[in-house]
Formats: C-alpha cells, structure tokens, sequence
C-alpha cells in the first residue's frame, strides 16, 4: 500500500516538474532589469481663475487639492512622482514676470507620500498661467527618462502667448523625446478645449473635459498608473505615394496621417522561412460620412498583388482596422551566399473616407500600422498556421500533461476509496 502511494506521488511530482519546466522562466538573478523607470510630473494650474466656487460646490483649487491627496495614496512604488505648478507665486499684473511663473513643487524621484501632501497643502490660487513655459520646464525635469509622462490639468488657456504651448508640444514631440501629455481642462470653454486637445494630440496624449471632482481624481490616477504599465509608443513614419520611395519598416507600431481617399506605401524586407503579419487602424477623428472602408494590400515590386485585408464601416466606429499575413517559403541560397535575398514586400494603406466640405482636411486621418516578422510554417499541417507560433507545443504538452495527471488522481481516489471499504 505504501509503495502504491509512493508512487502515484512521484508521478505526480514528474508531471508538475515537466510542466513547470515548459513555463517561460524569469531573468535570472544579477540580470538587469529592461523596464526603465517610469515617471511622471503632474502640472497644475494654481492661477487665480482657480478660486471660481463651481466644482461640485467647493473651488477648483480645492477640489484639485482633494484629487491630488487620493490619488498620492494610490501612486504605485515604482513610479517616480513630480509636480510642478504654474501661477502660484507671482500675483502681479507684469506679464513679463507673471509669464515666469512656474516652479518645481516636488521634485521628480521616489515618492514622500507626506512630502507631496504637505507641499501641495501650501499652494494657493494667486496668479496668470504660463502654459507653455511650465511644459517646457516639465521637460527638462523628466529628462533623460525612457518612459516619461506630463499630466497637464488646467482651468484655462494660456495667457502668455506668443509661445503657443501647442507649439512648445510640436517642438518636443519634433525632438525625439519619449514623452506623452496628457491634458485636463476643468469646466474648459471652447478655446481652452481646443488647445488642450492640439497639446495633447501633438505628442501622443489624451485630452479629457473635468466637471466633477471624483471625474478628475480617477483621471489622474488612471493617467499614472498608465505610466507605470505604458503602452507601446509608435514611431512616427510617413508613407510615400508609391512602394520605390516608400520608407522601409522594420517589425515595430508605427504611426502616420493620411488624408481622405488618399493611397500610402511602405516597404517591408521578408526573408525566405519568414511570415510577414502586418495590421492598419485608421481613426476617424472628425466628423466623416456613413459608409467607409480601409485596405491593406502585399504587393510585389512588380505591381503583382500578394494578400490583401480590408474592412467597411456604417459610422457605428470610430476606428476601422485590417490585417494579413504572408508567409514566405524556405528556399536555397544562391551559389557563393550563405543567406537567400530577402524580398521586398510593398503595403499599401487606403481609405474611402469623405466629409462635408466643412470638415478640416488637415492634417491627415490618424493611421496606426504595425509589422511584425516570425517564423513561418513549415506545411499547411503546421499548427503554426493557425496562430499559435511556436508556443503550440507548450499548449500540447500542458493539455497531455493535465489529462495524465487527472487520470492519475483519478485512479488514485478509487484505490483510497476501495481500500476504506475494505477496512
């Protein structure tokens, strides 16, 4: 009896060993850990529009302070914390020194949830609101980081032009810094709205209207939070409007604009035993007509069509996305070459979008197209070939393993159960 229990235990044992042992195993200690830092610097408009008492009965200024207190109890701890105000020391009427107005409340780095409270407990609503220099200044306090964010909150627009801080948002995106603004306007007018939204869109952000003090608590805390788990951030590209001078990807999510109707190229380089998979998105950011389509299409250098995916819409949507895949065969090098060429493989991204003539064409639909290249499947028998890649196996051996341990366990509960019987 014993040697039975002994044995059906090891059994066991071996095929929870086994499957542990398929499992993706963690980097091991002493590597360095790949996820930068994630950091984020909130901004805040401590102007004297601040005062208005119209924010669920209390100021704006207090009902920031109270969202601002929840969400640093929330902040995760692997997240680097900054704030920064603009208008809070200068309550004069020079512009040129109000213009100036923007300064370091708590600076960028681990997070003294007691710290942050007790600077944020000081500020009071005193003065213009320098939109424009404060992003300026937040990027230069986020320097250096790889995954960075701005939360931009405001009850207005700026009051220091000539510097456009839609501009200021342009000229950081321009420079190549990873670093998103997201924009929140609080009970915004129409001009602020469309500021805040040029700002945002300018780097990747979100805009979002506040008019409650619990909308902008679970705003902000779902902007950090969002910091800390980021999102893949697309490179910028511009296709051309034809596949020869077309701008070749490598696997990647890549971002562009393309206007209504308008037909774009990108090149794409597959090696022979590769599967190309490649997806468009085309957002419809304005207001467009019912009835609209989006293709993708593989074609060779000749001309000649390889795959193609499209998809049409009612105007239900908002967003209208495709897909294909092109698996290329293995073959033999040429003589004197240790590797096949690779072929040049030309997407073409459409849109049978239209609007009313009152509509801005300008700029372009925002399109979102990702690449990817991966092993492809040997034969049509290939489990490859429905999607699974080379995790097939693992499935398969997890599903043998699992239906071998039930029987095992099942086997065992009728040996316990017939020897209870007995005795």
């Amino acid at each position: 009896m014993i040697i039975r229990k002994r044995l059906a235990a090891g059994v066991c044992g071996l095929l929870a060993t086994v499957a542990v042992g398929l499992l993706p195993t963690p980097a091991a200690a002493g590597e360095p850990d790949a996820k930068p830092t994630p950091k984020v610097e909130l901004v805040l408009d401590v102007s004297g529009s601040m005062r208005a008492r119209d924010l669920d009965g209390q100021t704006r200024m207090a009902a920031a302070k109270t969202a601002f207190n929840e969400v640093l109890d929330a902040v995760p701890g692997d997240v680097e914390l900054g704030i920064r105000t603009l208008g809070a020391n200068y309550p004069g009427e020079d512009r040129t020194v109000g213009c100036k107005d923007t300064k370091l409340l708590y600076p960028v780095g681990p997070l003294d949830r007691n710290d942050a409270k007790t600077a944020v407990a000081t500020l009071s609503p005193t003065g213009w609101t320098p939109i424009g220099p404060s992003l300026l200044a937040a990027a230069d306090d986020l320097k250096g980081g790889d995954s960075a964010r701005i939360v931009l909150i405001t009850d207005g627009e700026d009051t220091c032009q000539p510097l456009d801080p839609c501009e200021v948002a342009r000229d950081i995106a321009a420079k190549g810094i990873r670093l998103t603004v997201d924009t929140l306007g609080l009970l915004p007018d129409a001009k602020t709205r469309k500021q805040l939204s040029c700002i945002a869109e300018a780097t990747g952000g979100t805009y979002t209207s506040v008019h409650h003090t619990d909308q902008l608590r679970k705003r902000v805390h779902q902007l950090v939070d969002r910091a800390a788990d980021p999102v893949v951030t697309p490179v910028a590209t511009e296709g051309a409007a034809q596949c020869a001078k077309a701008p070749e990807l490598k696997p990647g999510l890549y971002s562009d604009r393309e206007r209504f109707a308008e037909h774009r190229w990108y090149r794409v380089a597959v090696r022979p035993g590769q599967e190309l998979r490649a997806s468009v998105s085309v957002a419809a950011d304005r207001a467009v007509d019912n009835d609209y389509g989006v293709l993708l299409r593989a074609v060779t250098v000749h001309g000649r069509e390889i795959v193609r995916g499209s998809e049409a819409g009612d105007g239900r949507t908002d967003v209208l996305s495709t897909g294909l895949r092109y698996p290329k065969p293995d073959e033999d090098a040429p003589d004197g070459s240790d590797v096949p060429p690779a072929e040049t493989v030309c997407l073409q991204v459409s849109n049978s979008f239209s609007a009313p003539a009152s509509v801005k064409r300008e700029p372009g639909l925002p399109v979102e197209l990702a690449v990817d290249l991966v092993d492809a499947p040997h034969d049509a028998a290939d489990p490859a070939a429905f999607g699974l890649g080379r995790g097939w196996w693992l499935l398969v051996t997890l599903a043998l393993a699992g239906l071998v341990g039930g029987l095992v366990w099942g086997w065992i509960s009728r040996w316990r159960i017939s020897v209870w019987r007995t005795n």
